[in-house]
């Protein structure tokens, strides 16, 4: 697909671009009605098609939680492996849509592989994540930003007081929860491992904060994200912050999402994804 419709669709879901104005662009770009509908089909999630662990697997146990955040009740969707025992606790952020199907299928992925995992819904505080996504963008972009951080720092200390959590604690966020994983790590000095996937970088200022073992993926053509990438580096190395930076050529904005054909890179998110579970082994236990 021409890179210039998959940055088109990146501006239209990142920026106040409506989808009225999107769609004519696109069908410029696509050199007609029937091609950008077309290309619009390989851009947006088909959530049934690409769930890779299924909501009822027989290894795992699911279940709706709830935890007292910033005025309000926040809730989640937690998932973790069958049997008594402890282990680490994962929270999982994701993008600025909400708590989707995939990203749910990224919950149970995380638990399947041994850990307590919690896709926290960050618009419960409204009313829960709505199907439609555009709708969902609106409400993500009116939340109180400083009240949506505490609600996840509430999640964090609501995993940990858990009696099947071992203490440690991790982050796994996308997109806009990517940004927010990096948030996590300046405001939570207990975190041990967060990972940020083309997430908005945090202040340098803010950095020698961070106490946690981070590993931030990028993709190579996200020139948007990919600014920040300089000064977060620099600030991290001359704080003596532990960190992985991996800057993945040829691959988009979103190339771990698999609902969304054009940006999707399989090779580079089992690449990616084999680093993350590779620091929980070594911070979560």
């Amino acid at each position: 697909m021409d890179q210039r419709i998959i940055d088109l669709f990146d501006e239209y879901t990142h920026a106040p671009l409506s989808r009225k104005d999107f769609m004519e662009r696109l069908v410029k770009l696509a050199g007609g009605t029937a091609l950008a509908f077309s290309a619009l089909s390989v851009l947006e999630p088909g959530y049934a098609a690409a769930a890779t662990v299924a909501p009822a697997a027989d290894d795992l146990e699911t279940e709706d939680v709830s935890w007292p955040g910033d005025g309000a009740t926040v809730r989640g969707y937690l998932v973790h492996p069958k049997g008594k025992k402890k282990r680490g606790a994962v929270v999982v952020i994701h993008e600025n849509r909400g708590l989707t199907p995939h990203i749910k299928d990224v919950t149970r992925r995380v638990a399947q592989a041994g850990y307590l995992a919690l896709g926290v819904d960050a618009l419960s505080v409204v009313g829960g994540t709505p199907a439609d996504e555009d709708e969902g963008r609106k409400l993500i972009g009116q939340l109180d930003p400083l009240k949506n951080l505490n609600n996840y720092l509430a999640a964090l200390t609501y995993l940990r007081a858990r009696p099947d959590c071992n203490g440690r604690t991790g982050a796994v966020g996308f997109c806009w929860g990517g940004g927010l994983v990096n948030q996590l790590a300046v405001h939570d000095p207990k975190l041990d491992a967060g990972v940020a996937y083309y997430g908005a970088q945090p202040k340098a200022e803010d950095v020698p904060k961070i106490k946690a073992s981070m590993l931030l993926h990028y993709g190579g053509l996200d020139q948007r994200i990919n600014a920040g990438i300089p000064a977060y580096e620099a600030a991290l190395k001359a704080a003596g912050t532990t960190y992985e930076l991996y800057v993945y050529e040829g691959a988009n904005h979103a190339f771990n999402n698999d609902t969304s054909p054009a940006r999707y890179n399989a090779e580079v998110a089992k690449l990616a994804w084999d680093r993350t579970l590779k620091l929980f082994k070594e911070k979560l236990g």
